[in-house]
């Protein structure tokens, strides 16, 4: 069963090449699969832009999302340290080993968080970004979890760049900094659905997901539109958010 949720999620993750790519409805997604297969509790992305620099755009849970900020803030951690290098870096006991990263191990145990396993997001020499893995147990993330989450962060840079040569072989950072923007945008429109709706962020997340894919239109554009209060969205601002596990 677990071998045929593996390839199904490949092919999930392939079939974006040809039905559209949304760059962080799919890597959203490549989050989600991670959460359910590879039995860690939270997955975060990181994705450089055209400055060089790190941004989060991604993350399964909030817990997850502060986490991922704090390293980036405060320029301290296993995530930071895997984009650096282009290797993988973790640590399955940040208790045993404080030293190693003594502010990120704090924030990381304020967060519910025990166990870290950053993996490169790498083709060759160019490393776009890393894929991060959080566990609430020390000692949690196994071997063949981590060996699958670089297959799967494979899958996902290879999408990413394909997707630049795809569209006339743009620049990878102009491809990422749309991204990033997008995200951006995105933040707006969901803070703008929890304060008009009263619900929280992963359920006015989960509205936009769930209208983009229902109207075959993007994040961003959904985004936009409720920012700029369309006519379009009219239903979405007056939602009640979904159920759970719908």
């Amino acid at each position: 069963m677990l071998d045929r949720r593996v390839a199904q999620t490949f092919v999930e993750l392939a079939d974006t090449l040809v039905l559209g790519f949304d760059t962080i409805d799919f890597l959203h997604t490549l989050t989600e699969r991670c959460v359910e297969l590879l039995e860690v509790d939270a997955v975060g992305i990181l994705l450089v832009d055209q400055r060089g620099a790190l941004n989060l755009v991604a993350a399964s849970t909030e817990q997850a999302r502060m986490l991922e900020l704090f390293q980036l803030q405060d320029e301290e951690g296993p995530c930071l340290d895997c984009f650096r290098t282009g290797l993988p870096v973790g640590c399955p006991d940040l208790g045993a080993e404080p030293q190693r990263w003594p502010r990120f191990s704090v924030a990381a145990g304020e967060q519910g968080f025990a166990a870290v396993q950053a993996v490169p997001m790498r083709l060759r020499e160019e490393v776009i970004g890393a894929l991060n893995l959080f566990g609430s147990t020390a000692g949690g993330i196994s071997a063949e979890a981590i060996a699958l989450a670089q297959s799967f962060a494979n899958v996902a840079t290879i999408s990413i760049l394909q997707v630049r040569a795809l569209r006339h072989s743009e620049m990878v950072a102009e491809q990422l900094q749309t991204a990033l923007n997008s995200r951006i945008m995105i933040e707006q429109a969901k803070g703008i659905l929890t304060e008009r709706l009263q619900i929280g962020i992963a359920d006015a997340f989960a509205l936009m997901r769930n209208h983009a894919r229902g109207t075959n239109q993007f994040l961003s554009d959904v985004a936009q539109q409720v920012i700029s209060r369309s006519p379009e969205v009219a239903d979405l601002l007056k939602a009640r958010p979904p159920r759970p596990g719908r």
